[in-house]
């Protein structure tokens, strides 16, 4: 990992994750999600092209709340892996 993806990597985890800031919830902690729209086949996205999700919407709250229990459901929710990421850049580039 170069030193760019890791101070980014560290930024994206500092902003807390995205949904939560979305819905109004404010900063929480944040674990880093390598969105899948920009990989291939059994492959890991960028850094660069990466999430931060706290572990209920990234793994632990179950289908409809969290990213890995029901993706298609997860994103009618809160939005597609893709326009969170641009969510995200948009939102660290102004602040």
């Amino acid at each position: 990992m170069t030193k760019d993806e890791k101070k980014h990597l560290s930024r994206l985890a500092e902003f807390g994750c995205c949904v939560c800031r979305r819905e109004g919830f404010g900063v929480s902690p944040a674990e880093i999600h390598h969105i899948r729209a920009t990989a291939g086949m059994g492959q890991r996205s960028s850094h660069f092209d990466a999430i931060p999700l706290c572990p209920l919407h990234h793994r632990l709250g179950g289908h409809g709340v969290a990213l890995h229990a029901g993706q298609k459901t997860f994103e009618r929710r809160y939005g597609t892996e893709t326009e969170l990421l641009e969510w995200v850049r948009h939102a660290l580039h102004t602040e």
